[in-house]
């Protein structure tokens, strides 16, 4: 059984595997990235902000890692087709993919349904929801020819259980856990690919500031406290591991 405290991932664990990591830019993303690269594989890097993708790619490439791969792409307008391009790109440049980790998501508004503005709630739910869709769909094929591959969900505790005044960020969290055990029944007995979820708890973030404006930042913990769980879940230790939410203040407790 996965172990937070003692886990240690083989410095290898990820040697020759591409995995796609989206909201690459900031937050538990960039450090994603970075210990990805880190621990051997080739990072795609997929954001809407290019300097903030130029800065990871740089970092990655000054510590000597594979090369990383930056996309830039805005989930809030993107198209079917701008996801089928990105699968023809890494096809010809790369092949296949060993991992997505759905990472990127908008906060939205912080007021009631009542209250609650249209236009915001069908950005969030495009960026949330139906980006994650379109981009595991089209991604699908390459995942396949993996080996082992996996698919890891960021996800919320508000996406367990509904709050008040979290809207459709809620909302949205509870159908990315829906999401993931619906592609985990799917592909778990036809498939090399194992998808499962994990809900970080409170993260020293951009989005946990803009959430909590009054929290003392040095109060909550840095994203590489999380990294041991997505590097489980992402190298060959969790084979065999699908369908699963994993809550990481469960874990460290």
């Amino acid at each position: 059984m996965f172990d937070i405290k003692t886990y240690q991932a083989d410095k290898n664990l990820l040697k020759d595997k591409t995995i796609v990591v989206t909201g690459a830019g900031d937050g538990i993303g960039k450090t994603l990235a970075k210990t990805y690269a880190q621990h051997g594989a080739t990072v795609i890097l997929i954001g809407k902000t290019v300097e903030k993708l130029e800065a990871v790619y740089d970092e990655i490439e000054q510590a000597g890692f594979a090369q990383a791969a930056i996309v830039p792409l805005d989930f809030a307008s993107a198209t079917e087709e701008n996801y089928k391009a990105l699968h023809d790109s890494i096809s010809e440049s790369i092949g296949s993919i060993d991992g997505i980790v759905h990472n990127a998501a908008l906060l939205g508004d912080r007021t009631s349904i009542s209250n609650y503005k249209e236009k915001v709630w069908n950005t969030l739910m495009t960026v949330n929801v139906t980006a994650p869709f379109l981009l595991t769909k089209a991604l699908l094929p390459l995942l396949k020819q993996a080996n082992a591959a996996s698919i890891i969900f960021t996800g919320s505790s508000v996406g367990h259980q509904g709050r008040a005044y979290w809207g459709a960020y809620s909302i949205s969290k509870a159908a990315n856990e829906n999401l993931m055990q619906v592609l985990a029944e799917e592909l778990g007995d036809t498939n090399n690919i194992r998808v499962n979820s994990i809900n970080p708890g409170a993260t020293r973030t951009t989005m946990r500031a803009t959430a909590y404006p009054a929290e003392d930042p040095a109060t909550v913990k840095d994203p590489s406290k999380l990294m041991p769980l997505y590097l489980y879940l992402m190298g060959q230790d969790s084979l065999g591991v699908n369908g699963q939410q994993f809550q990481y203040n469960d874990l460290s407790s």
